[in-house]
């Protein structure tokens, strides 16, 4: 395993990266904390787009379709920007590869994670791993730039860098509930996320899911499965003028 020149890294990055403004990324240790499809990738990418404030303001009540094409046209946005960055470090003789921000699957690939609803990858672990954000009380990645107003994509590599961001190892939301209390189907519980809690103690996955997926055949007639009321309700990352007086 040899040391990677992290500025030339960043400058990869960043060419893919426009604006920049809309854009926060990191780089996360991952040794020892992947299943054995990943273990031969020590360190993580972790890149989050911001997402359109004006269409995240108008779902605090549920979806639109206008959200619904914003939130795919954001995850082929960062599949393209990661697939930039991989074939460019590659020309570099660096090892890497992609991993995508939403998995789509059939039912028979889905079966072995629809028990617990946990895929083989985190991207909010490598998120909170590089030092970008903390898990929220509804399960979001919450970023200390843009809130839970993000979407995230992760490349592994596999060799190090001399600068892994520093761990943010608990919840940063205090005492705010709005999240909580905003959920229609009351999936969290309200407790604080740490890299100790496991997320089915704070959150019940199950009935995210199962309201996501309502809301794709009642509003969408499909089986999408989306609903994005907590992403809409947090006030961090919203404008100054957004932000409700409490």
């Amino acid at each position: 395993m040899k040391i990677l020149d992290q500025i030339k890294l960043e400058r990869i990055i960043e060419h893919h990266l426009f604006p920049l403004s809309d854009f926060i990324y990191g780089f996360a240790d991952l040794r020892g904390l992947l299943g054995e499809e990943f273990i031969n990738y020590p360190v993580g990418i972790s890149i989050g787009k911001k997402l359109n404030e004006r269409i995240l303001d108008s779902i605090e009540i549920g979806p639109t379709q206008e959200y619904y094409e914003h939130y795919r046209a954001m995850n082929l946005c960062l599949q393209k920007i990661t697939a930039g960055i991989c074939s460019d470090l590659r020309e570099q003789g660096i090892s890497c590869t992609e991993v995508s921000p939403t998995v789509v699957m059939t039912s028979e690939e889905f079966s072995p994670y629809a028990k617990d609803l946990r895929y083989k990858f985190s991207h909010k672990m490598t998120g909170t791993r590089a030092g970008l954000g903390w898990i929220g009380k509804t399960d979001l990645f919450v970023s200390k730039v843009f809130g839970p107003r993000l979407r995230l994509v992760s490349i592994l590599l596999e060799d190090m860098v001399p600068d892994t961001g520093k761990p943010i190892i608990k919840s940063r939301c205090g005492n705010c509930e709005i999240c909580v209390v905003k959920c229609p189907v009351n999936a969290s519980n309200g407790l604080p996320w740490d890299i100790h809690t496991d997320r089915d103690v704070f959150f019940d996955a199950h009935k995210c899911r199962e309201q996501c997926g309502k809301f794709g055949l009642d509003l969408f007639q499909n089986e999408t499965r989306i609903c994005g009321i907590c992403v809409s309700v947090c006030p961090l990352g919203k404008s100054k003028e957004a932000i409700p007086v409490q």
